[in-house]
């Protein structure tokens, strides 16, 4: 396709501008200046590493390897809290405006005792000791009645906002739902109530068919490249059992989560040499999850470009890249 395009997406209404003439090919974001990590086990200055207990903050969650010799993942509070439960929910009024103290709680995924490693490094069987901490942590977290929302989510390298190398998560539980995710909610719920069907399912079985766009598939998830993709090569991880919230995922899903997360992330790590990337499980917000129209996924956008005025004053993205190009670059191993 050489002219451009402009695609609305199906589940949230919003429209992405595609500029092809902006670029060649998708190795041509390949980060050649990125830096491989350290290959060091241990680093004496970082706050993760074994042996480093005192400059942490008290363990909340600790899962040992399989032979049990030693501690796999770690969850520990964030020394620099965005949010947390010392404060109080209750909104008051600052004249017109209002105001509520920053309740929530806000928590860190140490996910390997090795400071080198990444999700995309490290064996399938240690990424899935991740997945079931996020999974425990999670609804661990929702047990709390004040909290309406938890986010998992993950920022890999310093274009992606990760002010430590040791590879890492983070869980931020809210007492709020913000209108980002509630406008999500509301573009689902007037696509069901037209259609009498989750708007997910439908983009789901829509990709399976055309195939296009799907970088990997197992039998209970599918990795694809969104037809609306808003940066390049942006990834959408979707269940193909219809559920709304990540809490009720069983241990089969968690294997099969775990092994196409582990699958896609390879493939940026190796095709774009070890980019930065953000990703986010998005889930049901409290009193949602057996909302027929919601569907979690986990989104990963690796951070290639950079948005600019346009995007701030429009609200609409440009991506120079091409979905289908870009999702059959990243399935060619």
């Amino acid at each position: 396709m050489e002219s451009g395009q402009i695609r609305l997406n199906k589940a949230t209404g919003e429209w992405v501008i595609y500029a092809p003439s902006r670029r060649k090919r998708p190795q041509d974001f390949q980060q050649a200046s990125q830096d491989k990590p350290e290959l060091i086990n241990h680093h004496k200055s970082c706050p993760f590493c074994d042996g480093n207990e005192m400059e942490k903050e008290p363990i909340l969650l600790e899962i040992i390897n399989p032979d049990h010799s030693h501690w796999q993942t770690r969850v520990v509070a964030n020394k620099f809290p965005a949010l947390t439960t010392l404060e109080s929910p209750e909104r008051t009024l600052n004249g017109i405006y209002m105001i509520m103290p920053g309740y929530g709680c806000h928590e860190v995924v140490i996910e390997s005792p090795e400071h080198q490693q990444t999700l995309a490094t490290m064996p399938v069987t240690e990424v899935e000791i991740v997945i079931e901490t996020y999974h425990q942590r999670y609804l661990k977290l929702m047990e709390d009645p004040q909290t309406m929302m938890v986010i998992i989510f993950r920022n890999h390298g310093k274009g992606a906002g990760a002010s430590l190398r040791h590879p890492h998560s983070q869980i931020i539980a809210t007492g709020i739902v913000p209108s980002h995710r509630r406008w999500q909610e509301t573009e689902a719920q007037r696509y069901f109530d037209h259609w009498g069907r989750c708007v997910y399912c439908d983009i789901l079985a829509f990709e399976k068919q055309e195939k296009k766009r799907i970088i990997e598939e197992n039998d209970l998830f599918v990795a694809f490249i969104p037809f609306a993709a808003e940066v390049p090569c942006e990834i959408m991880i979707i269940p193909k059992q219809h559920q709304a919230d990540f809490g009720s995922i069983s241990e089969a899903e968690k294997t099969a989560f775990t092994q196409i997360l582990h699958d896609v992330l390879g493939r940026l790590y190796h095709k774009l040499n070890n980019p930065d990337y953000n990703y986010v499980i998005n889930t049901a917000a409290r009193y949602k999850a057996d909302e027929p129209q919601l569907h979690w996924y986990c989104q990963i956008q690796p951070r290639l470009t950079t948005p600019a005025g346009f995007e701030m004053g429009s609200g609409i993205r440009i991506n120079p890249s091409i979905p289908e190009v870009d999702a059959a670059f990243l399935r060619d191993k």
